[in-house]
């Protein structure tokens, strides 16, 4: 039985960090549907002045970042103490578990091409002990109708990036114009696609640039681009179905433990490791 389209999301304009303009896709209001992706942000620009002001230093608990540059470049620097530069079709892979202080540099490119995905961990590591990984060597498998770079999980005995906390397919998936690509999924977990360049169809239904989709429980998927090439991008892995206490940029399970967190904060206490996981 193929997926069919069970929400649709059309991203908003919106302003984060010290002045970064991008597109806002999935938020607070979508937790719940799109378990367990928490936030999707989109970059696209040409103009510099829209993102060179990045995102200063800031914490993150109780989740995982994925970012992933399709054009363009993003420094990293964190309070585990490392320091690195992604440049296009490159990734970062953040778990921030117990605690961890970031801060993204985002320089000046002829186009910021791109994603920020916020994955829950799941409450058991919540707490655990945070990292930072690059993923820079990425394959990228030829179908019979289109290509897709295997960022994380599988695809076809193809293997990307081992995620460690949750399962997650992660591809970039890319049809010439007036193309149709078959797309085999796990049945069991949740898929969501993201469109990030083009319209195309999904299921026969003509959705939209800058769109999310959450997809029924199912099987294979059908996608095909329009008179434009379509970049579309594959994220699957396992609903939670755990309570989830969201406060900015720290993500826990009750209450009470965001609290515990922001108590953390102010007091200088947030930070249970400093050094990296070797």
């Amino acid at each position: 039985m193929q997926r069919q389209i069970e929400k649709l999301i059309l991203g908003t304009q919106a302003i984060d960090g010290a002045g970064v303009k991008l597109t806002r896709v999935l938020g607070a209001q979508s937790m719940q549907d799109f378990d367990p992706f928490l936030m999707l942000d989109s970059f696209d620009s040409t103009n510099p002045t829209d993102y060179i002001k990045s995102f200063p230093m800031h914490p993150h608990r109780g989740i995982e970042t994925i970012s992933y540059i399709a054009q363009g470049a993003m420094t990293h620097k964190d309070s585990l103490g490392n320091v690195d530069t992604i440049r296009s079709g490159e990734v970062q892979w953040m778990s921030a578990g117990s605690g961890i202080l970031h801060e993204e540099i985002l320089p000046e490119s002829p186009r910021m091409l791109g994603v920020q995905l916020w994955l829950n961990l799941p409450k058991q590591h919540k707490m655990s002990q945070p990292s930072y990984k690059s993923i820079k060597q990425i394959p990228t498998l030829t179908l019979e109708y289109a290509s897709l770079k295997l960022i994380s999980g599988e695809y076809q005995g193809a293997q990307g990036f081992k995620p460690k906390f949750l399962p997650l397919d992660f591809y970039d998936i890319h049809l010439a114009p007036n193309m149709s690509q078959t797309i085999t999924t796990k049945p069991s977990q949740n898929v969501v696609l993201f469109l990030l360049q083009g319209d195309a169809l999904v299921q026969g239904q003509l959705v939209r640039e800058k769109t999310a989709i959450k997809l029924s429980p199912g099987g294979d998927l059908s996608l095909s681009s329009m008179d434009k090439n379509a970049q579309i991008l594959f994220l699957s892995s396992i609903a939670l179905h755990e309570p989830t206490a969201w406060g900015g940029p720290v993500v826990m399970n009750t209450k009470k433990e965001l609290q515990e967190a922001f108590k953390e904060l102010r007091e200088g206490t947030f930070i249970k490791h400093s050094t990296r996981i070797s």
